[in-house]
């Protein structure tokens, strides 16, 4: 290098950075401040107080919906958490990664042989669509078990009470005076619309647009791109993730504030108790998490990537 080349700055030691995800810091404290003194100055006005006790935050269930959570939910909800976290990790390093260390080409042999070349495609990506396909073939396992158990009821709105009800639970939340939560036998209204929109609404988005994205999708079909553009699939998919992100933070963060043991207990061992089951259950998923997160490398996944096709520099 040139002595009288400048050296790039290190962004990690710049200062203006620091300064401004400090700003940001603050802003966020000082917003959610606000938002709270406003809840809790709302919840002292004698209206509101009628509107709170009218709807008090939960829809009633339809009749013959089931009371309790089974047992196949629980290893539902580990096997929906640890493709989420992979296909997010992986998303990402799509998204960002500009030189891939390695390629992959899938083998145009047995089942799936096409008329035409299989495409070339990053070792990242390839992780990616692995994980999408796993994915959906879970959640296909989730919805027909979802509908034969009725277990549908206690997360489709039924009632049109659930927008009021969701209000209240929203404020409820926001003056940090929750609501009694039942999760066993009900969930509250806000649980129900945000179960909802991951089940058939982010969920679908998701499938359909990375299936338009990816090697799947028809090439050289004018008709097709014309109706269905790629920058139409990109500009909902990436904001599809961020959605997943930030349910996974507040799903994780209300799980652990409202009753830590019960809820887990609800979610991975079946069990209407506050004994450790659950959360011994829950701690060893974790630890399984982040043993496939440090495992998601190139170095790991290449012998895994090769039995599939040939993988490349």
């Amino acid at each position: 290098m040139s002595l009288l080349t400048k050296p790039k700055p290190d962004s990690r030691q710049d200062p203006a950075k620091w300064v401004g995800l400090a700003k940001w810091v603050v802003l966020a404290v000082v917003s959610l401040a606000v938002v709270v003194l406003l809840a809790k100055w709302a919840r002292g006005l004698e209206p509101v107080q009628g509107f709170l006790a009218a709807y008090p935050g939960h829809s009633e269930l339809p009749a013959g919906a089931p009371v309790g959570l089974p047992a196949w939910l629980g290893w539902q909800h580990f096997l929906n958490a640890f493709f989420l976290v992979l296909i997010i990790r992986s998303g990402w390093l799509v998204r960002t990664t500009a030189r891939p260390k390695a390629y992959w080409t899938r083998k145009n042999t047995g089942l799936f042989k096409t008329k035409n070349k299989p495409t070339k495609i990053s070792l990242e990506l390839w992780f990616h669509l692995s994980l999408d396909v796993l994915w959906l073939l879970n959640g296909l396992v989730f919805m027909v078990l979802l509908f034969a158990t009725g277990g549908w009821m206690r997360i489709v709105p039924t009632s049109w009470d659930i927008f009021p009800n969701a209000m209240s639970t929203a404020l409820q939340y926001a003056s940090l005076n929750w609501p009694t939560e039942n999760g066993w036998v009900n969930y509250n209204a806000l649980q129900v619309l945000a179960y909802f929109s991951i089940v058939f609404v982010a969920a679908p988005l998701a499938a359909i647009t990375g299936v338009r994205m990816s090697p799947a999708w028809p090439k050289g079909n004018a008709a097709l791109d014309k109706i269905y553009p790629m920058e139409t699939a990109r500009k909902i998919h990436f904001p599809v993730m961020l959605f997943f992100t930030a349910f996974v933070i507040m799903h994780v963060a209300l799980v652990l504030c409202t009753g830590v043991l019960r809820n887990l207990n609800h979610m991975f061992a079946a069990r209407d108790d506050a004994g450790w089951l659950g959360f011994g259950i829950f701690a060893l998923s974790v630890a399984v998490m982040v043993v496939a997160w440090f495992l998601a490398r190139p170095v790991f996944l290449r012998p895994i990537a090769g039995l599939m096709g040939k993988v490349s520099k």
